[in-house]
């Protein structure tokens, strides 16, 4: 499953971006913001999706993967996570129970114009297993990570508008992807 989220029918179109060198500061910075506001809550936290992968083009969106030990903890730490500027976005819940989803819009005193995601889950989970999975197999295989940022371009324009449907078209990909990465073969 993709951790992109479908938007309103007036979001902006897909835009699929080249690599960008300072992704990985980007998180570490607000890795540190978000360690310093939850800090006691966490048992690790990670940079998944496309743009933690070197070299890989990506919606230029940060997803953070805060890992906690339980989800019944996550009411406590909305309301320092808002005081660093996250909008928790409970209504995701219904499509991704095991995970509790906030996002960062961009704001005027922010250095780089993009969004950030967080995916609050816990450690023990199989949604954490299987984006670190996912991660780390395109990490080391540059031949699907090739494969997936043309999947990507290719679908940007065919769903410029249609979040939902490139993230329907995507599934395919990431569905094999974690499969192998997680040794359990192609079927």
């Amino acid at each position: 499953m993709a951790l992109t989220m479908p938007g309103p029918s007036s979001a902006p179109l897909i835009v699929i971006a080249g690599y960008d060198r300072r992704w990985p500061a980007m998180f570490e910075a607000e890795r540190a913001r978000i360690v310093e506001a939850i800090g006691g809550w966490l048992v690790d936290i990670q940079h998944v999706g496309s743009t933690s992968v070197p070299g890989l083009a990506a919606k230029p969106i940060i997803d953070i993967m805060p890992g906690i030990r339980s989800l019944a903890d996550a009411p406590r730490i909305i309301d320092p996570l808002a005081r660093i500027g996250y909008e928790y976005v409970p209504e995701y819940e219904d499509q991704l129970p095991e995970r509790r989803y906030f996002r960062k819009p961009p704001g005027p005193e922010r250095q780089w114009r993009r969004d950030f995601h967080m995916h609050i889950v816990e450690t023990t989970s199989d949604f954490w297993r299987r984006h670190l999975a996912f991660r780390d197999y395109l990490r080391s295989h540059p031949e699907a990570c090739a494969e997936y940022a043309a999947l990507k371009r290719k679908l940007a324009a065919q769903f410029s508008a249609d979040r939902d449907g490139y993230t329907d078209a995507k599934t395919g990909f990431i569905t094999r992807i974690e499969r192998l990465a997680m040794g359990r073969g192609e079927t």
